[in-house]
């Protein structure tokens, strides 16, 4: 992997001539999970301002109208996005096309929109126990407050014994929520894929979502030169990758302790390590997401 520099940019503004559109990332880039990041929403906004489109796409597990509501509650003003794409809007597509089929939900209880939405389109879930199950949605642990991934092992060996493949409804391993680090169903399908479990994942890094955020924009394939900006190496980056779009990564998220020195600067050799475990670089850096 080329060891050039990245540049950083101070904002968004110096790229943004470049593109017709922007998938962003959510959380870690426009909010923290308990508040938006008005800079980050300021940038979006001029974007749109210049005529460019954005498509905000995550590794959330609920529908995508549910998501927007939660972005209305944390003040997440509605004109710096045009669209959003969810994992589990996507996850959702399968469940309905699963409709004859019994599932077992791996997840916290409140977890109830996907079902719900499905049932919305006459396609309702048959959830039932691990016994009866033909198939798995992982949302979450289901006390992300507690709980560790290992306390799920026993639970996930039955469910991979029996040969159930899992719809992972959010391919996110850990986020970070008002700073607190909370572990989500990426990290229980990670751990049932070494048990020898069949997983499906619905969200980034998959070149799916970035599809999905195209026709969104009602773009074509390969008509929209869109960039991806997002503070996840092996979801936002590596899924930009794979997708064939420039990213431009954000460096105070997820990442920021383990890409820095004793002195709190940028570690060259951390970064390269990190885009090597992604499989791709990005083509700018910024600390943060503004215009």
């Amino acid at each position: 992997m080329s060891s050039i520099p990245i540049p950083t940019i101070s904002g968004l503004s110096a790229l943004a001539p470049r593109y017709d559109a922007i998938f962003c990332d959510v959380w870690g880039v426009l909010i923290d999970g308990l508040r938006c990041f008005p800079n980050a929403a300021a940038a979006l906004r001029a974007f749109r301002g210049q005529g460019g489109r954005v498509a905000l796409i995550t590794n959330a597990s609920r529908p995508s109208a549910e998501v927007a509501l939660q972005l209305d509650a944390l003040g997440v003003p509605r004109d710096c996005w045009d669209a959003i794409v969810t994992a589990g809007e996507l996850t959702l597509r399968e469940i309905v096309a699963r409709r004859d089929q019994s599932c077992f939900h791996l997840g916290p209880p409140q977890d109830k929109g996907l079902f719900e939405a499905a049932a919305r389109l006459g396609a309702p879930a048959r959830l039932v126990g691990v016994e009866a199950a033909d198939y798995v949605v992982c949302t979450g642990l289901v006390d992300d407050e507690r709980d560790e991934p290992e306390d799920y092992d026993d639970r996930l060996r039955a469910l991979s014994s029996r040969g159930l493949t899992m719809l992972c409804a959010n391919p996110d391993v850990v986020v970070e929520v008002g700073g607190r680090r909370v572990y989500c169903a990426g990290a229980l399908a990670r751990r049932y894929d070494s048990f020898g479990g069949r997983v499906l994942t619905y969200g980034k890094p998959q070149s799916l979502i970035y599809d999905a955020a195209r026709a969104a924009l009602d773009g074509p394939q390969g008509a929209i030169r869109a960039l991806a900006i997002g503070d996840g190496a092996e979801t936002d980056l590596a899924g930009a990758g794979r997708a064939g779009l420039d990213c431009l990564f954000v460096t105070e998220g997820v990442h920021r302790e383990e890409i820095r020195d004793a002195a709190g600067a940028l570690d060259p050799e951390a970064l390269e390590r990190l885009f090597l475990r992604a499989s791709a670089r990005p083509v700018a850096m910024t600390s943060e997401l503004v215009w």
